[in-house]
């Protein structure tokens, strides 16, 4: 899995494929980036060579020296066990395509197989039937992404508050606000509970904005037909959420954001252009920070940025307690981020589409046949199989 592989992203298909037909394999992390061993089986060569994966056969020789130089506890590499397939939930409204979403256009090309929920489900309780949960890039505040200021007169607007506003009156909630609410609270429960949520984008700050502010009103008028609460600003509760503290709510319906946590204008203010747009991956121990080590396997420790509504986190507002597994250091701010909550794990990911730079609402689809290396989207795929590790005892 290091630069001479020819599709990356497949072969994390070919991970999960093999993993579905009761087959453990083996992740050897930091090794030739995070190479795959699987058994020297005909079925999987055969599926490796239909998907376009480079492969190679070793004997039992090699794959013994391997093994004793990943042993080396002076060498950065560990191996774990990869057992059981997670099963898959993408949480995303009906009739959106794979492509407006990076994960599920991922998914798709890697051959990944998922189930789409949207409130409904999380509402009435569906949840712990699955492993490992992606928000796709969802407003939770209720406030309709923002998009009032720009696209308050276009049809897929209107379509989209509408079917919102019913779904909640179906639901039982009086606002939108209050059924997004309940879905990020059945979410929270979910990690709780041992659940896997990787979320990027707007999905990240508004669904934890949308846990702070669960005794306040956030929305104004045009979202919700009623003001703010005066003092929400005051009543938010940064304890209920996941990652962020101390930020500031924008509260100002007409601009495209929800609070200072967001670092996208930054780029404007410190001329940071797309030729200069990188994010670096910090580097850990295999042997004892084996999870983000998981979380950050690739074959380069730059990757190019990409913007979105939430394209990074100002670290500032980032609680002490969350580790930073990436960052912007021209611009110091924290694009990929993880944490522990309970008995389960949350990953925040900033950002729309990691080979689409601007990607603005209407923009064309991303061809990943064209990407089949991307280590933006690699990073991605880390999280896929993370829950499928074998729980170890964590180190002391």
């Amino acid at each position: 899995m290091d630069e001479s592989q020819s599709n990356h992203l497949k072969a994390y298909g070919i991970s999960y494929w093999t993993l579905e037909n009761g087959i453990t394999i083996e992740w050897l992390l930091n090794y030739r980036g995070g190479s795959f061993l699987y058994p020297n089986l005909q079925t999987i060569q055969d599926e490796l060579s239909i998907r376009g994966v480079k492969y190679q056969i070793l004997t039992d020789g090699q794959v013994n020296t391997i093994r004793t130089q990943i042993g080396d506890p002076e060498v950065n590499m560990e191996i774990t066990q990869l057992e059981k397939a997670p099963k898959i939930a993408v949480y995303t409204p009906p009739g959106k395509q794979p492509w407006d979403d990076a994960v599920t256009l991922v998914l798709e090309y890697a051959e990944i197989p998922y189930e789409k929920i949207y409130d409904s489900a999380i509402v009435l309780g569906t949840l712990p039937e699955y492993d490992w949960l992606h928000l796709h890039h969802e407003d939770f505040t209720g406030q309709y992404g923002k998009f009032y200021a720009s696209f308050r007169n276009y049809p897929w607007y209107k379509e989209q508050v509408f079917m919102a506003e019913e779904n909640a009156k179906k639901l039982g909630f009086s606002k939108v606000s209050q059924m997004k609410l309940a879905v990020a609270q059945n979410i929270k429960n979910f990690v709780i509970g041992g659940g896997f949520l990787f979320t990027m984008c707007s999905g990240t700050d508004s669904f934890d904005i949308s846990l702070a502010a669960h005794e306040t009103d956030i929305c104004e008028q045009i979202f919700d037909g009623d003001p703010s609460e005066h003092s929400c600003q005051e009543k938010m509760d940064f304890n209920n959420g996941f990652a962020f503290k101390d930020y500031k709510l924008e509260k100002n319906p007409l601009v495209y954001e929800y609070s200072t946590i967001d670092g996208t204008q930054l780029r404007r203010t410190k001329r940071l252009n797309e030729n200069l747009d990188n994010f670096t991956l910090f580097d850990f121990s295999a042997k004892w920070d084996i999870v983000p080590t998981m979380l950050t396997q690739c074959h380069t420790d730059v990757i190019k940025g990409f913007m979105g509504q939430t394209t990074d986190f100002k670290k500032k507002y980032i609680k002490s307690s969350v580790l930073i597994m990436g960052e912007t250091k021209s611009i110091n701010t924290a694009r990929y981020i993880h944490g522990n909550l309970g008995q389960g794990t949350w990953t925040y990911y900033g950002g729309h589409d990691p080979e689409d730079y601007t990607h603005r609402v209407g923009d064309p689809p991303t061809d990943l046949n064209l990407h089949p290396n991307s280590p933006g989207y690699r990073l991605i795929l880390n999280n896929i199989l993370f829950p499928a590790a074998k729980k170890k005892k964590r180190k002391t």
